[in-house]
């Protein structure tokens, strides 16, 4: 485990009002020296995801409506130095990267120019697709207008693993990504999920759940999460949910799902994730929901 040095750091560098969250992020970016969210590698669970388990998230096509292929479209905010945009593209997907710090894409171009052999193309039968590294704010519509076209995606990656519960001082993607965020902004974050993601059944979102072994009252980044906490944010986009004294969003408070929210259609603990998760990692799949009452 971390030491109670490296926890203070982190946790002391974030204790300023939420809305300051996002400038936090981008000075530790800026300043270099202290990036614990690092393994230099996309997050096993992932590639299985990707590669193992298509009959629930589909292929890197999908059909334009005339009976055409076309590549999908895929976005990891919060992408870090952009392993899993890379491990994307090779797979197929066309896929953008949104961070939130000029030294971060810069990062992210390093990495892309400096070790694309890690990155070989999956299938010579799809293809390779596209990678492509965009500046700003998740909850900001201004990098959505630099995209020109693109409004929605049709694949979305959530993860976030953060170095004050790491054994080593090294961790994977952060930014706004769930664990990260403070708990009153997750109905924010649920609702831009649900803005973002394509509203066609073939558009998923894959959440890696974590950290689900820490208690919510011990504080954060990263804040500690449970399935549930995913499940009832998700389900009511933009909603504010109660809590209850021990952290935990009380289950069941809003029975019905709300316009716009999104349905769990595949949920387990993967077989490979990063070592501080293996045991209580949680991989979820999401679309939005289909109930016609909801539309």
């Amino acid at each position: 485990m971390a030491s109670n040095e490296e926890r203070s750091r982190l946790k002391a560098h974030f204790s300023v009002p939420e809305s300051n969250h996002p400038d936090r992020w981008s000075k530790l970016w800026d300043a270099g020296d202290f990036l614990p969210w690092d393994r230099g590698l996309p997050n096993p669970a992932l590639v299985d995801t990707l590669t193992q388990r298509q009959h629930l998230v589909g292929t890197c096509f999908v059909d334009d409506g005339t009976g055409r292929k076309q590549r999908k479209q895929a976005l990891v905010p919060g992408c870090g130095r952009g392993y899993d945009v890379l491990l994307l593209a090779s797979l197929g997907y066309n896929a953008y990267g949104l961070e939130i710090s000029d030294a971060a894409i810069k990062k992210c171009l390093e990495e892309q120019k400096t070790y694309a052999h890690k990155y070989p193309v999956h299938g010579q039968a799809e293809g390779g697709g596209t990678a492509e590294f965009v500046k700003g704010d998740f909850f900001s519509d201004e990098w959505l207008e630099a995209l020109r076209e693109k409004k929605t995606f049709d694949l979305i990656y959530d993860y976030t693993v953060c170095a004050s519960e790491a054994s080593t001082m090294r961790c994977t993607d952060r930014d706004q990504f769930l664990c990260a965020l403070p708990p009153l902004m997750r109905p924010a974050w649920a609702h831009r999920m649900s803005q973002l993601l394509c509203a066609k059944p073939s558009g998923q979102l894959i959440c890696l759940e974590f950290p689900t072994y820490k208690e919510p009252s011990t504080g954060g980044p990263p804040f500690g999460v449970t399935p549930n906490t995913y499940l009832e944010h998700l389900s009511h986009p933009g909603i504010e949910l109660p809590y209850d004294d021990a952290g935990q969003v009380v289950e069941g408070a809003r029975p019905q799902p709300s316009t716009g929210g999104l349905e769990r259609t595949a949920h387990w603990q993967p077989e490979k994730t990063h070592e501080i998760g293996k045991g209580t990692d949680w991989v979820s799949v999401w679309r939005h929901d289909q109930s016609p009452n909801l539309f």
